[in-house]
């Protein structure tokens, strides 16, 4: 119940299909406020929460190392998983889950990710309706002070999943994977590593994928920023708040801080008062489709169309972020409906994030293996 949980708190709690009954969580304080809030059980370890029998389904929010763990032993207990990106760090781990998933007859559905976000589903649908034409190029690019906020050692190690890399390009690759609707085939890519001595992880990187039917894709990050991408997007956060004038920066709050590992921990859940609210749509920054008979603009609002006849706009209704995220595990755990975002989808998203580093440190253009579901 860290701060992935609490970004995703209100989502839960407002959606009519999902009820928390139980969590599991090592800071007592976090138990408490999940008790006071929503009622049920807190437990100190996961395998309490796994063997509680009012449970169907698990969302796993601990820190990316320890993905395949929990995940893994929650499909093996019959629960369904919804696995926070990168659903793991290792292609191998996550060809593990997916097996076990399958051998179990349970569902694993990998997120949150913006690829769930109502814009994208939008702009999708759009595209199916043939509205732009036939797909030919995307353009995603966002900038912002990711690696100056507090991070933990393990946030600052490429190794152990942290970095730009598997936390934010996943975001901007699940976004270009479903808006190009085909499977891709290459990467080539360049890093920004270690720009910042005290951060020493890659904090940037620009990359180029191909896919099938002749579709390409540039996606361009940055989390040294001093440029604030968030401009480009009506002034609305990521998750989808409107943005505040701050008088200290990302960089002046960090330096004044002397333990930042105790300043992640903090920002853990406490109640759902103190979690975001959002007025709109969460959104990556700036993603533009170009089709043959037009071009889409996604903003965090819905959808700018441009075409012969002129530019409109087309909202995405909005009711809480993450919405679809939890109408998405409902329907598949419930329903039986396979999720987009399964553990097939998610691995090919983490191969696309191992190319990007593999193009950067050879120099060369990467052919990927795991793209057809």
């Amino acid at each position: 119940m860290g701060r992935a949980f609490s970004l995703t708190a209100r989502a839960i709690a407002a959606n009519p299909y999902v009820e928390l009954v139980a969590a599991a969580e090592l800071n007592e304080n976090h138990r408490q406020a999940f008790v006071k809030a929503f009622g049920g059980r807190a437990y100190a370890d996961i395998s309490d929460l796994i063997a509680d029998a009012d449970v169907e389904a698990i969302y796993i929010s601990t820190p990316h190392g320890l993905h395949k763990e929990h995940a893994l032993a929650a499909i093996t207990a019959g629960k369904s998983v919804l696995v926070e990106k990168p659903m793991t760090i290792s292609l191998e781990d996550a060809s593990t889950l997916i097996a076990a998933a399958e051998q179990m007859g349970v569902r694993l559905v990998v997120g949150p990710s913006h690829s769930f976000d109502g814009p994208v589903a939008l702009a999708s649908k759009l595209i199916d309706q043939g509205k732009i034409g036939r797909v030919r190029m995307i353009h995603a690019f966002y900038a912002t002070d990711f690696l100056y906020r507090p991070r933990t050692p393990e946030e600052l190690s490429t190794e152990l999943g942290g970095g730009v890399v598997f936390s934010q390009a996943v975001h901007q690759v699940d976004v270009v994977r479903r808006l190009a609707s085909a499977s891709a085939v290459r990467v080539t890519a360049r890093t920004g590593g270690a720009w910042d001595p005290k951060r020493p992880t890659e904090g940037a990187y620009a990359m180029l994928i191909d896919f099938e039917d002749e579709i390409f894709a540039s996606l361009t990050y940055s989390g040294y920023a001093h440029f604030d991408g968030d401009r480009l997007m009506d002034d609305v956060s990521e998750l989808g708040t409107p943005k505040k004038i701050q008088s200290k920066s990302a960089r002046q709050t960090l330096a004044s801080v002397s333990d930042e590992e105790a300043v992640k921990a903090s920002r853990g859940f406490v109640s759902l008062d103190s979690c975001p609210q959002s007025e709109t749509h969460e959104h990556f920054g700036q993603v533009l489709v170009f089709g043959d008979q037009g071009d889409l603009r996604l903003t965090p609002r819905g959808v700018e169309v441009s075409d012969a006849r002129g530019r409109y706009f087309v909202e995405a209704p909005f009711c809480t972020n993450r919405a679809e995220v939890f109408d998405t595990l409902y329907a598949a755990v419930r329903g039986k409906k396979a999720p987009l975002q399964d553990g097939k989808w998610g691995r090919a998203s983490l191969e696309i994030c191992h190319a990007l580093l593999a193009s950067n440190n050879t120099g060369e253009t990467i052919e990927l293996q795991f793209q057809k579901g």
